[in-house]
């Protein structure tokens, strides 16, 4: 039997709800966070390791004067977190990242399509002792009571994010297959990128940490695939892959690649 999709619909997004702040009330959120400790500027310049004149600048509403990894740490010495979203005058951002990581989506599954003894579940949602998430696509092959967790990344953004979000996706995948009624002896995990300049930077920047984590690479889970004997981690690229827009929404899903150049 050909590997098959248990859901044959487009996958949805799962993005969270965010709220945009302008400098005065990123100003106003961080002098609460630190009044509510107690602390003064100057103890929190120096958790920060910044003057308490900086400090004092993003409180009156300055922020937009100030380094972004300076605001960061700021942030940070309070146990906070900054998160920075893009807006775009040429359309809805939201939309175009939620249709690549479609497009990744509809690849990835022309791929998988043709696997013999797998059975694969895109977008699998999961609310677990309190702890919430999607898998992209859970795979699961009877035959070796194997169960795959498949997490799809266009971009890299905070490597070590990723890699918490795909272990807690790991440790509850054979929790998520028995409510399925699958009894899964084996989890293994398949973090697979967008290929492009980019990312291959960013791995390269972490390629011990990253490697060490996912020892296998995508040749290693190709033959894996084949015959899922044991657990493997494994971390490869999908060459990248360009939506296009129809009338109908997203349609085919097509390579992109650099032109060539005839030898002289």
């Amino acid at each position: 039997m050909s590997g098959r999709w248990i859901r044959d619909k487009p996958p949805v997004s799962h993005a969270g709800q965010t709220a945009a702040v302008d400098d005065r009330q990123l100003g106003a959120a961080l002098r609460g966070m630190r009044t509510k400790r107690g602390w003064r500027q100057e103890d929190l310049a120096g958790r920060a390791k910044v003057s308490r004149e900086m400090v004092g600048r993003i409180e009156r509403g300055h922020a937009g004067s100030v380094a972004l990894g300076t605001f960061r740490r700021v942030v940070g010495a309070l146990d906070g977190r900054l998160d920075t979203v893009i807006r775009w005058h040429g359309g809805d951002l939201p939309r175009l990242l939620n249709a690549r990581h479609a497009s990744m989506h509809e690849a990835m599954a022309l791929r998988l399509r043709d696997l013999p003894g797998w059975v694969f579940e895109p977008e699998v949602s999961f609310s677990i002792y309190g702890e919430r998430g999607v898998i992209d696509i859970l795979g699961w092959h009877e035959e070796c009571r194997a169960i795959l967790v498949i997490e799809l990344k266009t971009e890299f953004v905070d490597i070590n994010e990723t890699m918490g979000t795909l272990d807690r996706k790991g440790r509850l995948a054979a929790v998520i297959a028995r409510e399925r009624g699958w009894d899964p002896a084996t989890t293994s995990v398949w973090l697979v990128v967008a290929d492009g300049r980019t990312n291959r930077r960013a791995l390269a920047a972490h390629a011990n940490v990253l490697r060490a984590k996912y020892p296998a690479d995508g040749r290693a889970i190709r033959a894996w695939l084949s015959r899922p004997a044991g657990r493997i981690l494994a971390l490869g690229f999908m060459p990248n892959v360009a939506v296009v827009h129809t009338r109908r929404g997203i349609g085919a899903v097509r390579r992109v690649s650099a032109a060539r150049t005839r030898e002289p």
